[in-house]
């Protein structure tokens, strides 16, 4: 047997630092243990992949089956003149994968830096930040199916990115287990910093033209640092919400009352509106509910002050939902998984 089955406190592999505990998980560390693990999962009601924790809601007691990966490696897949495509194992922290690509010269990933949770997690989620989505620079992946039990290649089509979703999202929990990811980089880079924290950076600012990778992971890392509570110091799982897309008439509606709104035009008329402005204008910033509360700088953070459960967190999000709801007629989606 090459999986160990075991019962495990789950409350140091979750971001928000909920009490969880596991009935049962193993560890996914080489393609060696996945026929045995597609066999195993057949035993359990339900299977849940978790990676690095950070975008997940974990009940106290979760009747799945973990399958906790832990697979490494980094590597190069194949390159032309153009590009080079930077291959990842699922188990690898994301933003080392990103920093290591900084320091190696494969540019295009650094505005995602300091995004909590594995590469595997990362297509998803669909992860974006400061002006960059993961699709961009997305070329393919290979993923283990669980009921077939046999190795899949996708490429973007496939996934189905979407904003902030993907086909992964979608299909039924516990099916599909990523294994590598595969990143298209090119080897012309050219900033991107078109978002408005990055434009005002003043070291970014002072290099002008001259700007390097390495400065623009720096000013992403110090911006996010600023904004966002470290997990290993208050429990989070960074932004809890999506930011809401909205049509014409909502926006205007909106905008009537709140001139200082903040949106971005979409595409067919709509627009993305900032969830993290609604709920703040609601009143929720900083505000604390027994255990947990709404982070003191950034609106969109729940966090965890010390032995809360899923219960606390659930409670908080629908009491900021139903608030921004009955306020600005917005429905607010939240982004972590919750798992039972």
């Amino acid at each position: 047997m090459l999986l160990e089955i075991s019962t495990i406190d789950l409350v140091s592999l979750n971001t928000l630092g909920l009490r969880s505990c596991a009935k049962a998980m193993t560890r996914y560390r080489t393609a060696s243990q996945l026929p045995e693990l597609s066999d195993i999962c057949r035993g359990y009601p339900a299977v849940f992949v978790l990676g690095g924790g950070s975008n997940v809601v974990l009940e106290s007691l979760l009747e799945s089956l973990v399958i906790k990966v832990e697979s490494t490696g980094v590597g190069v897949h194949s390159e032309t003149d153009a590009e080079i495509i930077v291959e990842a194992h699922a188990g690898e922290s994301w933003h080392a994968f990103v920093s290591g690509c900084v320091d190696r010269g494969w540019n295009g990933l650094e505005n995602l830096a300091l995004i909590p949770g594995t590469v595997g997690a990362a297509p998803v989620q669909n992860i974006g930040a400061y002006g960059v989505e993961l699709d961009q620079r997305f070329h393919s992946l290979v993923a283990w199916d669980m009921h077939e039990a046999r190795m899949v290649d996708m490429d973007a089509a496939d996934c189905r990115f979407s904003y902030r979703n993907s086909f992964f999202k979608q299909a039924a929990p516990g099916r599909w287990l990523i294994l590598k990811v595969r990143f298209q980089l090119p080897k012309q880079w050219h900033p991107s910093l078109d978002y408005p924290d990055l434009r005002r950076h003043p070291a970014l600012q002072r290099a002008a033209s001259s700007v390097t990778p390495r400065q623009v992971f720096d000013a992403v890392c110090e911006i996010r640092r600023q904004k966002l509570p470290d997990p290993a110091v208050l429990g989070n799982a960074g932004s809890f919400f999506k930011n809401p897309i909205v049509t014409l008439a909502q926006y205007e509606s909106i905008k009537a009352t709140a001139p200082e709104m903040v949106a971005y035009p979409q595409d067919g008329g709509l627009y993305k509106l900032a969830a993290g402005w609604l709920i703040d204008r609601a009143g929720w910033k900083g505000r604390r509910v027994g255990a947990v509360g709404v982070h003191e700088r950034q609106a969109l953070v729940l966090v965890n002050y010390g032995g809360a459960t899923a219960h606390d967190i659930k409670r908080l999000a629908e009491s900021i939902r139903a608030d921004v709801m009955n306020r600005f007629g917005v429905l607010l989606e939240q982004e972590p998984v919750p798992v039972s």
